[in-house]
């Protein structure tokens, strides 16, 4: 088990930049061997459940280890199937974590379809503090992030540090193509959210997703009547 370094948040952007630096170019399977012998148990995966790839990357080097979904209680049943199935068919644990309020409450409280009138106040509160919750156990965690996902993450890099939660985010996919998700996924057989096959090139809650046109921007059919791209969890 890995004893965690305590760093200022200087040193620990300074060092996130060099090992991210040492690890460019290298394997996903070696990114994860190297989060773990950094971190050790304070080391866990999130996964938005759009396909198992990134769960499936790192079960192979770390079986048993955590994954965090964020049950927003808007996911698409298509999603909550492969949660299912993943925890059936993959060594991993995989902790659902959901916001404070049920939809009802939040309703409520900020009043109907708040998606639609303020989605980023929404994503916050379903989807943003949640997430920093599950943290708290953690030093740093695995997100499926690409680069040749969307012009907004196409400088994502190896190893981040992020201040404002205090935690490292690792990258394992980081230079992978979607040709080669595609290549992994029929090797390994790995479950994959059928609106991928609909025409859905990003799946998140069901009000903010629309089918994506080809060609377009992966990320077009996320919040596509709004200026916004991100739900705030990757900054």
């Amino acid at each position: 088990m890995s004893t965690t370094v305590l760093r200022s948040p200087a040193e620990s952007i300074a060092f996130a930049k060099e090992v991210s630096a040492r690890l460019e170019g290298q394997s996903s399977e070696k990114i994860v061997e190297w989060a773990l012998e950094e971190f050790g148990e304070r080391f866990c995966v999130t996964s938005s459940f759009a396909d198992a790839v990134l769960v499936h990357v790192v079960s192979k080097v770390a079986p048993g280890i955590e994954v965090i979904f964020l049950d927003t209680g808007l996911h698409f049943a298509e999603t909550l199937h492969v949660r299912e199935v993943v925890q059936r068919s993959l060594p991993v644990i995989v902790r659902s974590v959901r916001p404070d309020q049920t939809v009802r409450e939040q309703e409520a409280e900020h009043g109907p379809r708040l998606w639609a009138r303020d989605p980023d106040t929404c994503c916050d509160l379903r989807k943003v503090a949640p997430l920093e919750r599950a943290l708290r156990d953690y030093d740093a965690w695995a997100a499926g992030l690409r680069r040749d996902e969307s012009p907004s993450r196409a400088n994502t890099p190896v190893v981040g540090y992020e201040a404002s939660k205090g935690k490292f985010k690792v990258a394992p996919l980081v230079d992978w193509t979607q040709a080669d998700v595609d290549a992994y996924i029929s090797r390994y057989n790995v479950p994959v959210n059928a609106l991928i096959r609909q025409g859905y090139a990003s799946v998140g809650c069901w009000p903010c997703t629309k089918r994506t046109p080809p060609g377009a921007d992966p990320r077009a059919g996320r919040w596509p009547m709004f200026d916004k791209s991100e739900c705030g969890l990757h900054k």
